[in-house]
């Protein structure tokens, strides 16, 4: 046994070295430092707005000035999701205002309900006797959104350190306005002859040099896109040369194009930003920030103390050896591949998902027909059974491999999909080779227990080295959607959560029969442990939900080793114990210095602000639309999950007749699946969208266990006769 969890161990970690070596060259090599704040009469910032600059618009010949901006100082690729499909250029600048996601009401955007991809953006509102118009109707639709967003949160805020706003052009008056009244006190439009005034005029100046569009009506997108990305950099240009002596220059492609949604271009330069990637505390990824954080980058700027209601952080720089034309190309081809990547695998997530889960249930279903009709020989038949059940152990793999497919740049080649899912297929067949060539492959569970452990590993590295491999992957966190950067989301949550049941209860079952169940009970709390330390960590998986949910699941399959009864009395400690251990976690990372707190210390601080209730509701309700308001798919999860707690805790029902050889064969499987159901019970009630959480586990879990008990199926069918546990091992 001990050599066969040697050569586990080994295998594991040969596979996971990938994951450790690619995620660390991913992530970012230079520590990132914070961006100096202004002091009373510090230089000015001039903030330009230019609504669908991406990565890729920037040329040395044709964008002269921003590229020279790019050489100088310091980049980022920009999320601009706001509260719709697309972002629009009223709804970057009311984003920018508000310091969180807002825009027009939907009934009186242009072009609502137009089908997504489609340019549906219309004129940005007049400004007209010193207000924006229409600012009254801005301001409701962003109260009837859950985002919390108050336009002319940015403006109030200045305005309360005595500092006021210039805004050149329509667009800069929205991020100028004051709430309520909309008012903006120093106002007007784009001229050059009166350009250096306006930007002279207050120490916070706002420039809208226009947008670049996808849609053209000439039909010639390539050229009216390049004429339009020109004209933004003439404007870049004539901003630069009127700019105050040593002001800071921050130029934002704050919307989408018109076309598909994608990641965004923001520059920085001048005294406080010189060359290097941007960073923010909000995405803890060097080179990727969102909308709100400029917001907060302009407060600091100003010698302001950003307040809660702004969901940015400031700004920091990730310095660059030198300002050289070399090094500036290699920013932006690394800001052009995370927009390509994450662009091309969102056309890719549902059909290939579909398709692999179609594959199993084909098999499966061919498997059962073979059966039921007495199709072919009894030799077919055992290959048949032998194929599928290797087939779902490689099928298992596929979660994990999704990660790992992200060490290859896929999105360069000629067909990007295609490639991803060959990257996918290969590193699938490299860890199912493993789960089924190595010496642990005679135990029932020894396959199985391979792919947890391997996933597990994998997930765990990626957490802890920056949550590179997750960026743009198909089961992992897309930088457009911009919902988490880092750490745990619910999907590799789920997936983790399963890896490390699965993991715990192959580890349970060989050490409770050769050690006893104190040992078997003191490795289970070890691996329960050390999934909840990654999961709950702030500088880690930084995930609110994970543990209440995990740590009662753990606790319950380590009672069920040692053989104690769940009593009330021991559930209710159980609970208690689990609210004060969340407590512990959140209130440490409360402690932590705001900027760098993860969800569960945010959500302390706004306990004590008195909005700790709304945002226990907002969730509550969001789960409840979830099951109620989709589609019949989520109606599915609440009844599967009964019907697998009604197995595990009623092994003699006809229901559980199929695992019954398994559950007598795998010492503690029942109890362990049962305290994985608890886990994604209490995990689909404290995860927004939680509901996501039980079907990705199960397509990790059932196909292992199906598996398995094909295994035990073949085992016991050898020779007509059931082999004991002595024999199985032996081979």
């Amino acid at each position: 046994m001990r050599r066969q969890t040697n050569h586990a161990l080994v295998a594991g970690c040969l596979v996971v070295l990938a994951a450790l070596l690619g995620s660390a060259l991913l992530s970012s090599r230079n520590t990132p430092e914070a961006v100096p704040s202004g002091a009373a009469g510090a230089d000015s910032l001039v903030v330009v707005g230019a609504g669908g600059l991406g990565p890729g618009d920037l040329d040395p010949s044709r964008t002269p000035a921003l590229w020279a901006l790019l050489r100088d100082g310091s980049s980022a690729a920009l999320n601009v999701t706001s509260v719709h499909a697309t972002t629009c250029p009223v709804d970057g600048w009311l984003t920018l205002s508000a310091g969180g996601r807002a825009g027009l009401p939907d009934a009186g955007r242009p072009g609502a309900g137009a089908p997504t991809g489609t340019d549906s953006c219309g004129p940005l509102p007049a400004v007209a006797g010193g207000s924006v118009q229409g600012w009254a109707a801005i301001e409701q639709a962003a109260a009837d959104r859950a985002y919390d967003a108050v336009p002319g949160t940015l403006a109030a805020t200045l305005d309360a350190q005595g500092q006021c706003i210039s805004a050149i052009g329509p667009g800069a008056a929205l991020a100028a306005a004051m709430p309520r009244t909309g008012s903006v006190a120093h106002h007007q439009a784009f001229d050059g002859a009166t350009l250096t005034t306006g930007l002279a005029t207050c120490r916070t100046t706002f420039v809208d040099v226009g947008s670049i569009g996808s849609a053209d009506p000439t039909g010639s997108a390539g050229s009216f896109r390049a004429a339009q990305v020109a004209a933004v950099d003439a404007r870049v240009a004539q901003v630069v040369a009127a700019a105050p002596s040593g002001a800071d220059l921050l130029v934002a492609g704050l919307s989408d194009d018109g076309g598909a949604a994608g990641l965004r271009l923001v520059v920085a330069a001048g005294p406080r930003f010189g060359p290097g990637a941007l960073y923010s505390p909000s995405t803890r990824q060097s080179g990727l920030v969102q909308l709100e954080d400029v917001t907060a980058t302009i407060v600091r700027h100003a010698g302001g103390t950003v307040p809660t209601t702004i969901g940015g952080s400031p700004l920091r720089r990730a310095p660059a050896a030198n300002s050289s034309v070399a090094l500036a190309g290699r920013r932006q081809a690394d800001l052009v591949d995370l927009d390509l990547s994450s662009r091309a695998v969102q056309p890719v997530v549902e059909p290939f998902f579909v398709g692999w889960g179609l594959l199993m249930v084909l098999a499966l279903a061919g498997l059962g027909l073979m059966g039921w009709r007495g199709l072919g020989t009894d030799q077919h038949r055992r290959s048949a059974r032998s194929g599928v059940r290797d087939g779902l152990v490689v099928a298992s793999a596929v979660p994990a491999a999704t990660f790992l497919a992200n060490l290859v740049p896929w999105w360069r080649s000629g067909r990007p999909p295609l490639a991803l899912v060959a990257l996918v297929v290969v590193w699938a067949g490299v860890m199912g080779a493993i789960a089924l060539r190595g010496p642990w492959r005679r135990a029932t569970l020894g396959p199985a227990a391979a792919i947890a452990v391997m996933t597990f590993l994998v997930l765990a590295a990626d957490i802890v080295t920056g949550s590179r491999l997750q960026l743009s992957s198909l089961l992992g966190l897309n930088p457009i959607v911009g919902g988490r950067f880092y750490g745990f989301g619910n999907v590799s949550f789920a997936l983790f959560t399963a890896a490390t049941f699965l993991a715990a209860i192959a580890v349970a079952g060989r050490l409770r029969s050769s050690a006893g169940p104190r040992a078997a009970a003191a490795a289970v709390s070890l691996i329960g442990l050390l999934a909840v330390l990654i999961d709950a960590a702030p500088i880690w998986g930084a995930d609110a939900g994970g543990p209440p949910a995990l740590i009662p699941g753990i606790a319950l399959l380590v009672l069920a080793v040692l053989g104690v009864r769940v009593t009330w009395r021991r559930a209710l400690v159980l609970i208690g114990a689990t609210v004060g251990a969340v407590l512990v976690i959140a209130l440490a990372d409360w402690l932590r210095p705001p900027a760098s707190r993860s969800h569960l210390g945010s959500f302390v601080q706004t306990v004590i602000d008195g909005n700790g209730r709304d945002i226990v509701t907002r969730k509550l309700v969001q789960n409840l639309d979830t099951l109620t308001q989709t589609t019949l798919f989520a109606y599915l999860v609440p009844l599967v999950l009964l019907l697998t707690a009604w197995v595990c805790l009623r092994p003699d029902s006809r229901l559980a007749r199929p695992l019954r050889p398994l559950f007598t064969d795998v010492d503690c499987l029942r109890q362990g699946l049962a305290a994985l159901t608890l886990t994604l019970v209490v995990g689909l009630f404290l995860n927004d969208t939680g509901v996501a959480i039980p079907p990705v586990a199960w397509a990790l879990a059932f196909p292992l266990v199906i598996s398995a008990t094909l295994r035990v199926g073949e085992l016991r069918s050898r020779d007509g006769r059931a082999l004991t546990r002595a024999e199985r091992r032996h081979g």
